[in-house]
């Protein structure tokens, strides 16, 4: 592969039509090899999502795999953990110069094994960037022994510190294979974590890219591995590492906590929404409107942070609505790997048949298409146009399910309360949007949404930019955070160290430590230790 921006890209769009286009052996090669696997395994040939055309026969992990693949981790780990924190920082630091430099390689294999347009599929070389950058310059803050006050006053000294938890496992979807791959794994690295990948097939290349980035910037050989296959392979990846961060449904997720509840292991997830936005009556209709076409239509809405239920105050509805119908209309489907389109394809035959279920269902419900509602044949197999529902009532399978694509339904509220009551009416909580004029109403409204990230005049894009607060979900949208201090503590374990001074005088005679309390005998100790705590309570001692 080309790894000079100016060079020939891995897919050359004037030379080679996408319609015809199949990836060589040769262009991907060092990137299959990477994959942990045994001689004469099996493979799974992916498609492209914008026209079905095989793209690359990927090798597949066993269980057996897995295991290997842990064992080598493990043994590399150790000497990664004693490497110097700066220097693991600087691995970080080359890996944003790597992403940045060669990014028209990774936005072609997105685009080719994704289907999203390439100003998404810029959004994950960015965000690689920030997280990059980010958890290498805090990483020594975040991983610091922090000095806690201990038992006795200046007799007791206590520290707690953080240690890397040893091997992560990280169970990645498709729809953003470079975020969810690389951008997991960083922070563990810097942790001083060896880390096993499980890629999904269906975006392999992009992983393995990514992999291929950090040996680049100096990751040594064996600290990260990454295994290919199918839900079974992910199983085989909790039964072996020893904390794991998976991203998908809360179906699977389920399975996930269960697993790695029996192993006593820590367990991040990430898992289904269904956002809401409130659009208040005192908006400009054509700013909210612009905003509210990305937050529920990037990444073609497959996007686990998408707005998919949009409330707007009566005062503006048919003003906003307008505006919103019009401009959703305008946007542009194509499949081309350049910034000429503006929404790409679904990415697998399944997600296009809920889809169009959900719509299906949805209409047979009484909902009304406002916008969309078209299987775009024409353009691809699998592309949908941007869909508004308007009418969806609840007995609809759209009114509480994730669709997990380019639909979203519209609903009229008469105030902030009625607004907040119908956003919080989910079993999920994962993000949320708030636009109007005030930010302090805004900021008082997104208070009291029962959501783990919400954006106020942002559909999602500030806060999972902003990589120094945690993003998490609430209910059934997931347990535990990425991001900020949290999404390097979830890799590491923590660990209290009590020194207690004056056990030993300076003479070597008996000192005045806690023991010596002890040795007061049982009724005199109370005595004293509760003397104490009434004296540390008047002068407010914490």
């Amino acid at each position: 592969m080309a790894h000079d921006p100016d060079s020939a890209r891995l897919i050359d769009p004037e030379t080679d039509p996408l319609a015809t286009y199949v990836l060589e052996p040769d262009d991907v090669r060092s990137l299959l090899d990477r994959v942990v696997t045994s001689p004469g395994g099996s493979t799974h040939t992916t498609h492209a999502p914008f026209t079905g055309a095989p793209i690359a026969a990927v090798p597949l992990s066993t269980p057996e795999d897995v295991a290997r693949a842990t064992t080598a981790a493990r043994r590399a780990q150790r000497a990664w953990a004693r490497t110097p924190l700066r220097e693991r920082a600087a691995v970080l630091l080359r890996v944003h110069d790597l992403v940045l430099a060669h990014q028209s390689d990774v936005l072609d294999l997105i685009q080719l094994e994704n289907g999203k347009s390439r100003q998404s599929a810029y959004e994950e070389v960015a965000d690689i960037a920030i997280i990059a950058r980010h958890y290498a310059h805090r990483a020594s803050a975040y991983l610091a022994p922090r000095r806690v006050r201990g038992l006795l006053p200046v007799l007791t000294k206590v520290d707690v510190l953080r240690h890397p938890v040893g091997v992560v496992g990280i169970i990645a979807p498709w729809n953003y294979p470079l975020t969810l791959t690389l951008g997991d794994a960083l922070p563990a690295l810097v942790a001083g974590n060896a880390v096993v990948l499980r890629p999904d097939p269906q975006t392999a290349l992009t992983a393995l890219w990514a992999a291929e980035q950090l040996e680049a910037a100096g990751l040594p050989a064996g600290v990260l591995q990454v295994v290919v296959g199918d839900g079974s392979i992910g199983s085989a990846v909790i039964d072996h590492v020893d904390q794991v961060t998976f991203t998908g449904s809360t179906a699977t997720g389920r399975v996930v906590a269960a697993r790695a509840g029996e192993r006593l292991i820590p367990a991040t997830l990430e898992l289904g929404g269904k956002n809401p936005m409130y659009v208040a009556e005192d908006v400009d209709v054509e700013v909210a409107a612009e905003g509210a076409v990305r937050a529920c239509f990037a990444n073609t809405g497959q996007l686990c942070m998408s707005i998919e239920r949009m409330y707007v105050h009566e005062a503006v509805a048919d003003e906003f609505t307008e505006a919103f119908v019009r401009r959703t209309r305008a946007l542009r489907l194509g499949p081309g790997l350049d910034y000429a389109s503006d929404m790409g394809s679904l990415t697998s035959a399944q997600q296009l048949a809920r889809v169009v279920e959900h719509v299906e269902d949805a209409l047979t419900h009484g909902a009304r298409v406002l916008a969309g509602g078209v299987h775009r044949t024409d353009i691809g197999p699998l592309f949908y146009e941007p869909t508004i529902l308007g009418d969806v009532p609840p007995q609809a399978r759209a009114f509480r399910e994730e669709t997990f694509g380019p639909v979203v339904a519209l609903y009229r509220v008469a105030s902030d309360d009625e607004a907040v009551a119908a956003m919080n009416d989910t079993e999920f909580g994962l993000n949320a949007s708030v636009w109007t004029r005030s930010t302090r109403r805004g900021a008082e409204i997104a208070a009291r949404v029962g959501a783990g990230t919400v954006n106020v005049n942002e559909g999602y894009v500030a806060g999972w930019g902003s990589t120094g607060a945690p993003q998490g979900g609430r209910g059934q949208s997931g347990l535990g955070h990425r991001h900020g201090p949290e999404g390097i503590w979830q890799t590491t374990e923590q660990q209290t160290v009590a020194l207690q001074r004056g056990v030993h005088s300076v003479l070597g005679g008996p000192g005045v430590g806690l023991h010596r309390l002890f040795d007061l005998g049982a009724e005199r100790w109370t005595e004293v230790y509760t003397g104490l705590l009434r004296a540390m309570r008047t002068l407010r001692q914490p």
